[in-house]
């Protein structure tokens, strides 16, 4: 591949023709390609502004920058491919609580994770949150935040300015039980990685950005409350490659109440898809269900940690993914090394049967004491 004139090629693209811009992500199909391509842009970058708006996606083999609609050149046809840098949405909807029970949520206790602390607590186990950040002053997290990143300003710390990413990390791994809340796994270690903004949106690249730094950085799970109807296969290549590098995903499948259908990433069988109940043990009526949900977890009406200190009241299919990590958490506190193949059949084996005429039989709620001992077989 001519690298110098594919520079050039961009470098056109980004100030000439005028016609409407917008972000896709250039996937090489040689790695030594992508290699050279990052070495020549980086050499280039700083003395030309129009350079300076791409930004490589190493895990990938890709970069990510603005172009216009028009097709690439033909002479590009076999070395590369283009696909649109989309929007992808968080899977969860507030409403404002005036009622906090201190101690422990009942999802906490729904799929029976104080019945096992006194085995293991998640200790150090690394979770990687991709999403809208944390609120780093809250007290029932001082404890359970390590290093994160923040994609969308390199330069600042990853605050949470929406809420929803502080809310995952409590469900997760608060740890106040006495003037506060208890998580799941309160001795894991969360890691912010903000890739959504205020609006709660963000793009693939950012996200695919966001898995790149888990897996370097040797997150032992990500938390992935997000999703997206169109299937990419940037997106899908990133899992993948985390999932070959021995990092589970956790991906909610959506809330749309559909029966045979599930949101990406969910959906890549790389990753663990989670589907939401209730206090019933019931589906939850927003919850997408059916063959492609491997667990469902507590994600009706779940009060956690929210911005300023305060707690707030979230459903949707992103707080029942937030107790599945939380629970992989403590497994892997107790069992280090399992794959995440592994995990996956330890969970999915280990559920407790949901109530209702309609529910599935395959798979049920997540059951923390049935997963220890499913774990103890394997």
């Amino acid at each position: 591949m001519d690298i110098t004139r594919f520079l050039q090629w961009l470098q056109d693209a980004a100030s000439g023709s005028g016609a409407p811009m917008k972000r896709r992500i250039i996937r090489f199909q040689s790695r030594s390609d992508c290699r050279r391509f990052i070495e020549e842009w980086a050499k280039h970058a700083s003395a030309q502004p129009t350079l300076q708006g791409i930004r490589p996606m190493r895990l990938i083999h890709a970069v990510c920058c603005e172009l216009p609609e028009d097709e690439p050149p033909a002479r590009l046809a076999g070395l590369c491919t283009i696909e649109p840098d989309v929007r992808i949405a968080l899977h969860g909807s507030a409403r404002k609580s005036d009622e906090f029970e201190k101690g422990i949520p009942w999802g906490v206790r729904q799929i029976k994770a104080p019945s096992i602390w006194h085995v293991t607590t998640g200790h150090r186990i690394k979770v990687g949150v991709i999403d809208t950040g944390i609120d780093f002053s809250h007290p029932d997290l001082r404890h359970s935040v390590s290093r994160g990143i923040n994609l969308l300003v390199r330069s600042m710390l990853p605050h949470d300015d929406n809420g929803h990413g502080t809310h995952i990390a409590g469900t997760i791994a608060a740890a106040n039980r006495l003037q506060g809340m208890i998580g799941v796994a309160p001795r894991s270690l969360i890691h912010p990685v903000k890739a959504f903004d205020h609006n709660g949106t963000a793009f693939v690249s950012d996200i695919i950005l966001g898995i790149e730094w888990c897996v370097r950085h040797r997150m032992d799970v990500i938390n992935m409350s997000f999703g997206m109807k169109k299937r990419s296969k940037a997106l899908l290549t990133a899992v993948m490659n985390a999932y070959n590098a021995g990092v589970i995903i956790v991906a909610s499948s959506g809330n749309d109440g559909k029966n045979k259908s599930i949101d990406y990433p969910a959906r890549f069988p790389q990753t663990v898809s989670v589907g939401a109940t209730n206090k019933l043990r019931r589906i939850a009526p927003f919850s997408n269900r059916g063959s492609l949900i491997d667990i469902y977890a507590p994600g009706d009406k779940i009060v956690s940690a929210w911005l300023r200190g305060n707690y707030n009241e979230m459903s949707g299919t992103s707080m029942a993914t937030s107790h599945v990590s939380g629970a992989i958490a403590l497994l892997l506190a107790h069992r280090p090394g399992l794959s995440p193949a592994e995990i996956k059949a330890i969970l999915k084996k280990s559920t407790q049967p949901l109530r209702g005429s309609k529910a599935p039989r395959r798979t049920g709620e997540l059951d923390i004491a049935r997963m220890m001992q499913a774990a103890a077989q394997t």
